[in-house]
């Protein structure tokens, strides 16, 4: 009778461990499911680009192709080990910018947060593209790139831009720090230039780096 016993509990463990197996294909599975799911969803408006090793190792300055941006596209970009965000802006998105600025901490850009030639209403150096770190003034967090407008929890004011749902601070589509939030400032605008028409250089200045 023993042996019996030892045989069904044996069977019993057999089969949770099988039960057990399974539970973990099925979450595992979803998971995927999921991942693949939001990749979808984002993909119409956001794309990403990796530096190769050899920059990553030495912090040198990140080619990008913009030729394939389309308006109202961000592309997230390595450099440094921080997300460097380029939006091309549309016509509504460039008319939006005035219409913000009773809202803002530092509409004219006084504080040091980018580079003289994009001290300007766009913050940048062609109207429609913003080239800014997607790194939170506050304590670093990553914002959302929200582009919809009047959403239910951003409110009727909200004219597209950038949401930390960290802390709640809130950037506009030219990084600009909206008031009473956590944000001290605006985000920053890293070093940049365009070798031509496409091609843009993230972190220098000057061709010479390229």
């Amino acid at each position: 009778m023993e042996d019996i016993e030892d045989i069904e509990d044996i069977e019993d463990i057999d089969k949770e461990n099988r039960m057990s197996g399974r539970r973990r294909f099925l979450i595992t599975a979803t998971s995927i499911a999921g991942g693949v799911a939001v990749t979808a969803w984002a993909t119409p408006f956001i794309l990403s680009m990796m530096p190769s090793e050899r920059a990553k190792a030495a912090g040198a300055p990140v080619e990008v192709d913009i030729s394939k941006l389309e308006p109202g596209m961000l592309l997230l970009v390595e450099w440094r080990g921080k997300v460097v965000w380029v939006l091309n802006r549309t016509s509504e998105m460039l008319a939006s910018l005035p219409k913000l600025e009773s809202k803002l901490t530092d509409p004219n850009s006084e504080k040091a947060q980018q580079p003289e030639y994009a001290k300007n209403q766009t913050r940048s150096i062609r109207p429609e593209i913003l080239v800014t770190t997607g790194v939170c003034t506050h304590l670093g967090c990553s914002p959302v790139y929200r582009k919809e407008i009047a959403p239910a929890d951003l409110g009727p004011d909200w004219m597209g831009g950038f949401f930390c749902p960290c802390h709640g601070s809130k950037f506009d589509l030219a990084g600009r720090v909206y008031k009473n939030v956590p944000a001290p400032t605006n985000l920053l605008v890293p070093p940049h230039i365009y070798l031509s028409e496409n091609i843009l250089l993230i972190g220098s200045e000057t061709k010479e780096e390229a």
